[in-house]
């Protein structure tokens, strides 16, 4: 067996860094500034904090010159002279985001390999091609790197710099924002020590956020009702809310682990599938912490105290469903203890895929998790999402 430290399968397995004293992975997190006006957010605790979500939806009118501001949290106001041509996503929930809108991928984000563009494969002319894509993490993040990609935008928060990328500072974000183009994002996603009283956007604020900016209303506006009709027709098929699992979301240390990251269904975007289909955190009763709280483990002793009904795996990279179970489940069949918990039993061990989504993502990654939970409602061929309908917004056939 290969060890842990080498083959961390997790959604934060490449470039851990250690910063602070706390290790950190470099693919958790996303965030917008102009100038020197962000909150910085550098509190520590020990605490997982209560999500809050904001309400700020404005925007400025733009003036007879073309320039107009958008007003983001954390950051504030926004100032824009023209719609920006380029732009850097800080991860794929944002890059996503961008691509519903009918953008191209973005520029750049910190790590390509966390950008899974599964869900682009039969969207009508929309490429999952990633090759002109930069990677901003370069054993580190650096200023000639902003300066050569040259953005029109950053969907980055400038606090996700200062606290997670070593050797960062205010005055670094400020300086990248003057010399290049704003920085305006949210750390939406998940939760961490440093989101003390954080405002959190959801899906679509966060998504409204990047339509003000490139000037995309119509076609947010037409995801927003596309996705509250997909999400309300599934909803109509669904079982009682009694009748739904509990699940286990988990991240395996490798191919054949010994020890897991375990991940509370909490009310960040990361999420937002599974309250969507009314499903329940296994570990809701548990002294559990969720693993962006206190980066602990569990092993499997543990799980069969709790035995949850399904097991979801979050993983670094895309599986095919037979190669996850070739993989994991062959594994945990296999194993003396892990072949006591029900979920490996009934065979009810599945990809719950990345952390990251947008509007694309997170219609696919619906689909694919009613599919999995409550395969005698669905049809493992059944389109639950038009994708005609997606490419058609992005055109702007509205």
């Amino acid at each position: 067996m290969q060890d842990d430290s080498s083959d961390f399968e997790g959604p934060t397995r490449r470039d851990y860094i250690k910063y602070g004293g706390a290790l950190v992975g470099s693919g958790l997190l996303a965030g917008c500034i102009d100038g020197d006006d962000f909150q910085s957010t550098t509190t520590e605790t020990d605490s997982t904090p209560t999500t809050t979500r904001t309400t700020d939806t404005s925007t400025e009118t733009p003036t007879e010159d073309g320039s107009y501001s958008v007003s983001t949290v954390p950051v504030g106001e926004v100032s824009f002279e023209s719609v920006p041509e380029t732009w850097v996503a800080e991860n794929a929930s944002w890059g996503d985001m961008g691509v519903a809108l009918g953008l191209e991928k973005p520029s750049a984000v910190v790590l390509t390999g966390e950008y899974r563009t599964w869900a682009y494969e039969d969207i009508p002319s929309l490429s999952t091609d990633k090759e002109d894509m930069t990677s901003l993490w370069q054993d580190g993040i650096s200023k000639e790197t902003f300066l050569d990609i040259d953005a029109g935008v950053h969907f980055i928060d400038p606090n996700y710099m200062i606290n997670l990328i070593p050797n960062w500072k205010r005055a670094d974000v400020t300086e990248m924002a003057d010399r290049v183009s704003p920085f305006c994002g949210n750390t939406n996603f998940s939760t961490y020590p440093w989101h003390e009283d954080y405002p959190y956007y959801s899906l679509y604020e966060a998504t409204e956020k990047v339509a003000q900016v490139f000037q995309r209303m119509d076609r947010f506006e037409a995801l927003q009702r596309l996705h509250n009709e997909t999400i309300s027709g599934i909803q109509e098929r669904l079982p009682p809310e009694s009748d739904r699992p509990d699940i286990a979301l988990l991240s395996p240390a490798s191919a054949e682990p010994k020890k897991y990251y375990p991940y509370r269904l909490g009310d960040t975007t990361a999420y937002k599938h599974w309250h969507d289909l009314g499903v329940s955190d296994a570990f809701e009763d548990s002294n559990i912490q969720s693993f962006t709280s206190d980066r602990g483990t569990i092993d499997y002793e543990t799980l069969v105290e709790i035995d949850p009904e399904i097991m979801m795996f979050y993983t670094d990279k895309y599986w095919t469903r037979s190669e996850f179970r070739e993989t994991y489940l062959s594994f945990l069949q296999g194993h003396n203890v892990a072949n006591q918990l029900s979920a490996v039993k009934n065979g009810e061990v599945y990809r719950a895929g990345g952390m990251y989504q947008g509007p694309i993502i997170n219609l696919a990654k619906t689909e694919r998790a009613a599919k999995q939970l409550f395969s005698d409602i669905f049809d493992q061929d059944e389109r639950l999402y038009s994708r005609q309908r997606i490419a058609d917004i992005r055109n702007g056939d509205i």
